[in-house]
């Protein structure tokens, strides 16, 4: 079979038959590819200088870093696809149990709907740079509309989309790069106030890596539904490899692009600072800015779709993107206000529910090697133990928005007050659901 872009997709969550499948593992490279070249990863290079108080050179090993962590696990969720055939969120039922799942379905909703609303914002904001006569509420309603179509049309339509983003893109961010050179000695020696160009802070170095690694590993939930309709008989390490180097490459790039910016137009908002910077180039870097939020929104809607139906809310998928994209429009105009506050709260909030869940999902897909297409049960209740078990033990690494007290965040200082509660999350999950699924299976064999 081959691709039918035209097409309104038909299916939903349900298994995608051998006969349907089609696409080759480069097209996963394409895809996260665009999807990173995109305006969060933008703001984050901006806030590592203006926020967390790096120079370039301090920063640009640690987003390099995290990136690279938060890639490996979007590839090995992402090489589940072909072998599973189902979406990201569906596959976990089989950690789960099908009602035990509704919880990370639910969560995942949120998130998507929450990084839509986060793309539509910033992307209004950077089309206002260029256009400042332009209407918040109308261009807002331009870009959901547009971005509900695409979704609706589904899987084949968006990663043909992604394919011409990722050329079109690659070409307006390689222009500011080319751009920049001339200003990359000033920009080097750049050094906030709240810095030093020796040793910087085991902080800052920790919340610079902890954003980076949030924002791509939290694709994760995402990866099997642009995966699943690849042929079975692919191979995973291909997936994985595509899927790594194409979100951890853009997403790194444009983190770069950003920290260069912050460290040459401070006190400038986010979008008028890259017009500046770019000089004759700043009305195509900020057209770079708006595709790079449509091309992350296709899959943040998608998924949000998808995410509802496997909560078994009896719709069309159809209308689950409908729903999804009036949801996200009506957060975009109430959450516009306090933004750069609400987007790093959101990001270090999305990471504690994601971590410890992926970490029993890929333990039991690549480790004991039980996850099948078959769900046995509505509840595993061994499964939402560790969960629970890993999420407390993190909590005194957690340095939620707001003071809660002891104790969350009682041995943060280890980390230099950063936020490393994801991290022990995701080993604790990872090696309790090996403990428990090891002893069961000694059990079985009794």
């Amino acid at each position: 079979m081959t691709d039918s872009p035209a097409t309104v997709e038909r299916r939903g969550i349900e298994h995608i038959p051998d006969e349907e499948r089609h696409g080759s593992p480069g097209r996963v490279f394409t895809l996260w590819f665009a999807a990173n070249l995109t305006v969060a990863d933008y703001v984050i290079g901006v806030l590592c200088v203006q926020a967390f108080g790096l120079t370039v050179p301090q920063a640009l090993p640690v987003l390099l870093l995290g990136n690279l962590l938060g890639g490996l696990l979007l590839g090995l969720s992402a090489a589940m696809g072909p072998r599973l055939g189902f979406p990201q969120m569906l596959s976990s039922r089989s950690s789960f149990g099908r009602r035990g799942n509704y919880l990370f379905g639910g969560l995942n909703w949120i998130s998507t709907v929450g990084w839509f609303t986060v793309n539509t914002i910033l992307g209004v904001g950077a089309l206002q740079a260029v256009l400042p006569g332009v209407n918040f509420y109308g261009a807002a309603a331009a870009l959901v509309a547009i971005q509900i179509v695409i979704a609706v049309y589904g899987h084949d339509f968006i990663h043909l989309l992604e394919k011409a983003m990722a050329v079109v893109l690659g070409l307006l961010f390689m222009g500011v790069f080319i751009v920049a050179i001339p200003k990359l000695g000033a920009s080097f020696s750049f050094v906030p106030a709240e810095g030093s160009a020796g040793w910087p802070a085991l902080g800052a170095v920790g919340v610079v890596l902890a954003t980076s690694f949030s924002y791509l590993m939290s694709w994760s939930p995402y990866a099997s539904d642009y995966s699943r309709y690849l042929p079975s008989s692919v191979s995973g390490r291909r997936v994985a490899s595509f899927a790594l180097i194409g979100g951890a490459a853009a997403s790194f790039a444009v983190e770069a692009i950003g920290a260069m910016v912050g460290s040459l137009t401070p006190n400038v908002g986010f979008f008028q600072a890259l017009d500046s910077f770019s000089g004759w180039f700043g009305p195509f870097a900020i057209i770079a800015i708006v595709l790079g939020a449509l091309a992350a929104n296709e899959l943040n809607l998608y998924t949000n779709a998808l995410s509802a139906l496997v909560l078994d809310i009896r719709v069309k998928r159809w209308v689950a993107v409908v729903a999804g994209g009036l949801v996200g429009l009506s957060l975009s105009i109430i959450g516009s206000s306090n933004f750069v506050i609400n987007y790093q709260n959101f990001l270090f909030v999305l990471d504690y529910w994601i971590t410890p869940w992926l970490g029993i999902v890929l333990v039991d897909y690549y480790v004991v090697r039980r996850t099948t297409v078959e769900i046995s049960s509505d509840w595993n209740l061994k499964a939402l133990s560790v969960y629970l078990i890993a999420v407390l033990v993190s909590v005194p690494f957690m340095v939620p928005a707001l003071n809660l007290g002891s104790p969350f965040g009682s041995l943060a200082y280890l980390f230099g007050g950063a936020d490393f509660s994801y991290f022990v999350s995701f080993a604790v999950a990872c090696v309790l659901t090996y403990l428990v699924r090891r002893q069961s299976a000694r059990r079985w064999a009794r």
